[in-house]
């Protein structure tokens, strides 16, 4: 019975530490760089290339909502500053945030003659390649701490096994 509860113990603390190595919190990328950089002459392609964007990550764009809005597009309306049939209109106060749910490319811009200023940006977004990556959740509108939730259940896992096997 003791090499059981030893077994069990070892297998856990393997589990639990997988969890910890494997689990990615998601990231917010200022796009271009800092709190109010949607505008035009910043190189945009310049700071995308600089960024590691992967699923679940969040894009917030800082601008004046009187003046810049941003468009979700796509790769021929990005490419052209098209900037009707537009995907999804994200504007909603000037501090906005999308966030990346699929690996792949997404385009952005804004209207009214600033893409062609250079307010436009594309994002390339990859899987995060761990086996054991956790899903990121959003409640009510605000990004959880799936991984901290994950190594939570684990931990009490751990101690109700603990419990269960001192009675036995």
């Amino acid at each position: 019975m003791e090499n059981f509860r030893k077994m069990v113990l070892w297998l856990m603390a393997i589990m639990m530490g997988t969890f910890l190595v494997e689990c990615r919190d998601s990231v917010l990328h200022r796009v271009g760089g800092g709190r109010y950089t949607w505008a035009p002459n910043i190189n945009f392609a310049e700071w995308s290339s600089n960024e590691q964007f992967y699923v679940g990550d969040w894009l917030y764009f800082g601008f004046d909502k009187h003046t810049y809005d941003v468009l979700e597009v796509n790769k021929t309306s990005y490419e052209n500053c098209i900037d009707k049939n537009f995907i999804k209109n994200i504007t909603q106060g000037g501090r906005d945030v999308f966030n990346l749910t699929n690996a792949k490319s997404y385009y952005f811009l804004s209207s009214k003659g600033h893409c062609s200023k250079g307010m436009k940006v594309a994002v390339y977004v990859h899987d995060y390649t761990s086996p054991l990556a956790a899903p990121f959740l959003v409640y009510n509108g605000f990004a959880t701490d799936t991984c901290g939730q994950m190594i939570q259940l684990v931990m009490l896992g751990t101690s109700l096994a603990w419990t269960f096997l001192n009675y036995i």
